[in-house]
């Protein structure tokens, strides 16, 4: 497959949003300081939302142009990335929260729950990673 200039932007913007949750993460030195923040709380809350719908253009864009199965939803993009073997199997269960997740920052953002997105910010933010490596990974295989 060609290098897609729609994915490698994305690739690219994905590191740039996760450059921002990384100093995010440095500014959230406790829960408290997380929490008595509502600026900072907001910027995670969206840096994070806009992360995962990037990693769902990405999945999206090259289910397009492979001609692979069309996704029910969007935790559904990454089983069929999956499936494709774009993503290794053991990467998808972590695929799927964050699609969940993203639904929930968008769909039920009055049931936000601080912690959680603070525990997201202070040990998932290397699933990003994870998910930019195997789409690398793929798009040097074919």
């Amino acid at each position: 497959m060609y290098t897609d200039d729609v994915v490698a932007g994305r690739l690219k913007l994905l590191a740039e949003y996760t450059d921002e949750l990384c100093e995010y993460q440095t500014q959230a030195s406790s829960f408290q300081i997380y929490r008595d923040n509502k600026m900072l709380r907001r910027a995670v809350e969206r840096t994070l939302q806009v992360s995962v719908e990037i990693c769902l253009d990405i999945g999206r864009r090259l289910i397009a142009l492979e001609g692979f199965r069309y996704p029910e939803d969007n935790q559904d993009v990454f089983q069929v990335l999956r499936e494709e073997k774009v993503v290794p199997a053991d990467l998808l269960p972590t695929l799927r929260e964050m699609a969940r997740f993203r639904n929930l920052i968008v769909h039920d953002y009055a049931r936000i729950d601080d912690a959680r997105v603070y525990g997201i910010l202070k040990k998932r933010l290397g699933d990003f990673d994870a998910f930019a490596e195997a789409i690398r990974v793929y798009l040097e295989g074919e």
